[in-house]
């Protein structure tokens, strides 16, 4: 393989294919809550409906991409991937340094099911109301899926490869969710945002320094040192902020 695959190809496929298994096993967790509480009908229903409005977003913002210059799109996409990735690397570091909870699919679904079952009403209102839950919980996260594609693909025409990672987790989650019938509550999500947030943190700076005309030294090889500079930087924090939360509990 060439070596572009390494350090570009590579990371680009492996940053949408953790970031949209997060992603899509937390939308699961709420179309299961659905399926389970008020009939599959409305789940499947509500689902069809986001994709459909995500297939549309794509297909509006795919074609625009190659009318932007592409210094700045790759400035644009880079502050955003930063901020973004730095979100999902703070929450991450806190909540291995105990900060913050663990998030729980088994929690979120055992809520979710909670508040369908307390609702009232006629059984096709109901359904519509699951229908609108399901709507949301797949559009809400397979925006976030199509923001990293498009974001990392763009920089440097990666956007085939960046849908192939992220198609790969879809159908990876929906596969085993479908076998086991039962939250994904198995999934190391707060590792896997650790390492999506040091991933996109990496490949915001990286953009974003070529977009402002940066020539990095050893080119692409610079997105491992970064990524490689994120990571002990990420667990680095999660020692001190887990010290000074034991201090302050004590």
């Amino acid at each position: 393989m060439p070596p572009e695959f390494w350090t570009v190809m590579f990371p680009a496929i492996s940053a949408t294919f953790l970031a949209s298994i997060v992603e899509v096993v937390e939308a699961f967790t709420i179309v299961l809550a659905v399926g389970t509480t008020r009939g599959w009908k409305p789940a499947i229903v509500g689902t069809a409906a986001a994709l459909g409005v995500l297939a549309l977003v794509v297909l509006i913002l795919g074609p625009t991409l190659q009318f932007i210059p592409i210094h700045y799109l790759q400035l644009f996409v880079g502050v955003l991937l930063l901020i973004f990735g730095m979100g999902w690397l703070r929450k991450a570091v806190l909540r291995s340094a105990g900060v913050l909870p663990m998030h729980d699919e088994t929690a979120a679904f055992a809520k979710e099911t909670a508040g369908l079952q307390s609702q009232s009403g006629a059984p096709k209102t109901l359904q519509w109301i699951a229908g609108i839950a399901a709507f949301k919980a797949v559009l809400l996260e397979g925006l976030e899926v199509v923001f990293i594609v498009i974001a990392i693909g763009a920089g440097k025409g990666l956007l085939w490869e960046a849908s192939l990672g992220a198609l790969a987790a879809c159908i990876l989650v929906l596969g085993v969710g479908a076998f086991i019938h039962k939250p994904l509550a198995r999934v190391p999500e707060n590792t896997l945002k650790f390492g999506v947030g040091v991933m996109l943190s990496a490949f915001g700076v990286f953009w974003a320094g070529e977009g402002l005309g940066v020539e990095w030294p050893g080119a692409d090889l610079m997105l491992i040192v970064l990524t490689a500079i994120f990571l002990v930087a990420g667990m680095l924090l999660v020692r001190i902020a887990g010290n000074n939360f034991r201090k302050v509990a004590a």
